[in-house]
C-alpha cells in the first residue's frame, strides 16, 4: 500500500523529502502573497501605531504628551475599531482563497448576516483579530526572516565581495580575501535548506493561525439542555441498536436458519411429482431469501468486520471492496468509543459510495487520523466535483448522522474536483 500524501504544508514538514517536494514551494508562493496583503494592513496600523509609540516613549522620559496628539490618539483608535470589522471582510475573503495553497482543508461556511452583525457576533471579531494579526507579528516575523535570508546571502556571496573591496563585514569579522571568505561562503550554502524549511515553518505556522480564527466554532452559545438532550438521545439509541442487533443475531437469525433447514430436509423427503413439492420449494427458497435480508440488516446495524478488525481493519476492507483504487491511512492508536467508530464507519461507507456513484473518479483516499480528542475522517477523490448537498439527500443525511455524534462535516467539492469530506468526531469516552 502506498505512503499517502500529505493533505496539509504542516503534514508534509513532517516528511523527510518536504525540501524537495512540491510543499514547499507552495509555502514560498503563501508567503510571497501574504505579503502585498500584509503591507497593507501594516501600513494602515502604523498611522495609530507610530504615534503611539512616540506618546509612550515621552511618558517613559518624564515629558507630558500634547492634548492634539492624544486626541489623534483617540480618534485614531476609534475610527480603526469601527472600521476594522468591514475591513476584515475583504481581508477574511482573500484568507480563505490563499490558505488553500498550503492548507485545502475545508473551511466552515462564511454566510453573510447583515452589517450589524459585523459588530456583535464572535466570529465577526475573530476575523478582526486575524486582520491585526496579519498588519502586525506577520510583518515582524518577516522582516526577520528577510535580516537572515540576508545574511545568509551575504555569507555566499563574501568570496566574490571580497574580491572587489579591500575589506568585508562578515557576520561579526572581516575578511580581506576570497581565500579567507571560503569558509563562510561554505557555512552559507549549508544554511541554506535551513531557511527553506524555516520558511515552510513560517508559513505553517501562519496558516495555522489563520485556520484557528477563521475556522473556529460557530458564534453563538450552546443550549445546555438541549446539548444534554441530544446526548441522552443519542445514548438511548445506542442502547436500543444494541438490543436489537443481539435479539436479531441470537434470536431471529438462529430460528430463521432452523427453519429453512428444516424445509430443506422436508423438500428431500417429499417427492418431486408431490402436490406439496412446489408450494414447499417455493417456501424455502423464500426462507434462504429472507436470511439473505436479515444479514443485511444485522450487517447495516453494525458491520462484523468492524466489531472483528477494528475501524483501521473495516476500512481497509471497505477498501478492497471498492471498484477503484482506493488509499486508506490510518493513525489512529487508542481505541475508540463504540458511537465514534460506527459513526466514522458509516462516513467512509457513504462517502465512497458516494464517489463510485456520482464522482466519476479514477482513485480516492481516506484517512483516519487523531488530532486531539478528535478523530478526523478525511475521503478525497480525483473526480469532476461538484457535490452539493442541496441536490440530494445522501450528504445532508451524512452530516445529520454526523452531527447526532456531536461531530461536524465539511465540504469542498469545487466544478472540476477535486472532492474532500472532513468530519471530525469527538472520541472523549
Amino acid at each position: 500500500m502506498t505512503t499517502a500524501s500529505p493533505p496539509h504544508l504542516a503534514e508534509a514538514l513532517r516528511r523527510p523529502g518536504y525540501l524537495l517536494s512540491p510543499w514547499s514551494w507552495r509555502a514560498l508562493a503563501y508567503v510571497v502573497t501574504t505579503v502585498p496583503v500584509a503591507g497593507v494592513l501594516s501600513v494602515g496600523l502604523l498611522v495609530v501605531g507610530a504615534p503611539l509609540l512616540a506618546a509612550v516613549n515621552a511618558v517613559r522620559q518624564g515629558r507630558q504628551v500634547e492634548l492634539p496628539l492624544v486626541l489623534f490618539l483617540t480618534v485614531g483608535a476609534l475610527m480603526m475599531l469601527a472600521a476594522a470589522p468591514v475591513v476584515s471582510i475583504a481581508v477574511t475573503a482573500v484568507e480563505r482563497q490563499r490558505l488553500g495553497i498550503v492548507d485545502p482543508r475545508p473551511l466552515p461556511a462564511h454566510r453573510w448576516r447583515g452589517l450589524a452583525a459585523r459588530y456583535t457576533t464572535a466570529a465577526a471579531w475573530r476575523e478582526v483579530a486575524h486582520a491585526f494579526w496579519l498588519g502586525s507579528l506577520v510583518p515582524l516575523l518577516y522582516w526577520v526572516f528577510a535580516l537572515l535570508a540576508l545574511l545568509d546571502l551575504t555569507l555566499v556571496a563574501s568570496p566574490w565581495l571580497a574580491g572587489d573591496a579591500d575589506e568585508v563585514i562578515v557576520v561579526w569579522t572581516t575578511v580581506d580575501t576570497p581565500g579567507e571568505a571560503a569558509p563562510y561562503a561554505v557555512v552559507g550554502v549549508l544554511l541554506v535548506p535551513v531557511l527553506w524549511y524555516a520558511l515552510g515553518a513560517l508559513a505553517a505556522v501562519q496558516a495555522a493561525v489563520a485556520r484557528w480564527l477563521l475556522g473556529g466554532p460557530a458564534e453563538g452559545a450552546a443550549l445546555r439542555e438541549v446539548t444534554r438532550s441530544r446526548a441522552r438521545l443519542v445514548d438511548a439509541y445506542e442502547a436500543e441498536r444494541r438490543r436489537i442487533e443481539r435479539d436479531m443475531h441470537d434470536g431471529a437469525q438462529p430460528r430463521l436458519t432452523s427453519l429453512t433447514l428444516q424445509l430443506g430436509l422436508a423438500r428431500l423427503d417429499v417427492p418431486e411429482d408431490s402436490p406439496a413439492a412446489r408450494p414447499l420449494a417455493v417456501a424455502h427458497d423464500q426462507a434462504k431469501g429472507l436470511m439473505g435480508v436479515l444479514r443485511q440488516i444485522v450487517h447495516g446495524i453494525r458491520p462484523q468486520s468492524l466489531t472483528d478488525l477494528g475501524l483501521a481493519g473495516a476500512v481497509r476492507e471497505l477498501a478492497d471492496e471498492a471498484t477503484i483504487p482506493v488509499t486508506v491511512h490510518a493513525e489512529i492508536g487508542q481505541p475508540l468509543p463504540e458511537l465514534t467508530e460506527s459513526t466514522a464507519y458509516y462516513v467512509v461507507s457513504e462517502s465512497l459510495n458516494n464517489v463510485l456513484r456520482h464522482a466519476g473518479a479514477s482513485r480516492a483516499e481516506v484517512r483516519l487520523t487523531r488530532a486531539d480528542d478528535d478523530l478526523v475522517v478525511e475521503v478525497s477523490d480525483d473526480g469532476h466535483g461538484g457535490a452539493d448537498p442541496a441536490c440530494g439527500t445522501g450528504l445532508t443525511g451524512l452530516a445529520d448522522r454526523v452531527a447526532a455524534a456531536d461531530g461536524r462535516l465539511l465540504l469542498a467539492s469545487p466544478p472540476g474536483g477535486p472532492t474532500l469530506v472532513r468530519v471530525e468526531l469527538p472520541c472523549r469516552p
